[in-house]
C-alpha cells in the first residue's frame, strides 16, 4: 500500500472523536482525509443533525480542501463509526463530480484498508446524469 494512505488513515482517525455536541447535533461518526492533487491531506467529520443540515465527512473535507484554495482531489478515504472504511454516498459522489467532471474517474477511494481494496470513482460512478 501506498504509504499516503497510511497517512490519510492516521489524519482521519485523529479528527474523528465521534461526540454529541447537543441533543441535536453528532460529529466525528465518519471521519475522511482528502488528498489533493498538490500532495496536501485534509480532513473532515460528519455532522449528523436532527434535519437536513449535517454533512458527509467527505463533503467536510472536500469543502476544507476548497477554503484552503484547492480544488482537486486525488484520494478519498472514509473511516466509518466500526473503524472500517467505505465507500462515499450519492451526494458525495456527486460534489466530486461536479467538481472534476473532465477527470473525475481517476479519483481513488480506499474502500477496505485492512485489505488494501482501491476503487476508482469512475468505476464507482461509472455514468454521471447530466
Amino acid at each position: 500500500m501506498d504509504k499516503i494512505w497510511n497517512e490519510m488513515h492516521a489524519a482521519a482517525k485523529t479528527v474523528q472523536n465521534g461526540r454529541s455536541i447537543s441533543k441535536y447535533v453528532d460529529a466525528g461518526g465518519v471521519a475522511a482525509a482528502v488528498l489533493s492533487k498538490s500532495g496536501k491531506i485534509y480532513t473532515g467529520v460528519c455532522i449528523d443533525t436532527c434535519s437536513t443540515l449535517g454533512i458527509c465527512a467527505e463533503r467536510s473535507a472536500i469543502f476544507n480542501m476548497i477554503t484552503n484554495g484547492e480544488s482537486e482531489i486525488s484520494k478519498v478515504l472514509a473511516i466509518m463509526p466500526d473503524g472500517k472504511c467505505g465507500a462515499p454516498c450519492g451526494a458525495c459522489r456527486e460534489l466530486m463530480v461536479q467538481l472534476m467532471p473532465d477527470n473525475y474517474k481517476d479519483i481513488e477511494i480506499m474502500l477496505d484498508y485492512e485489505s488494501e481494496r482501491v476503487i476508482t470513482l469512475g468505476e464507482l460512478t461509472p455514468e454521471w446524469w447530466i
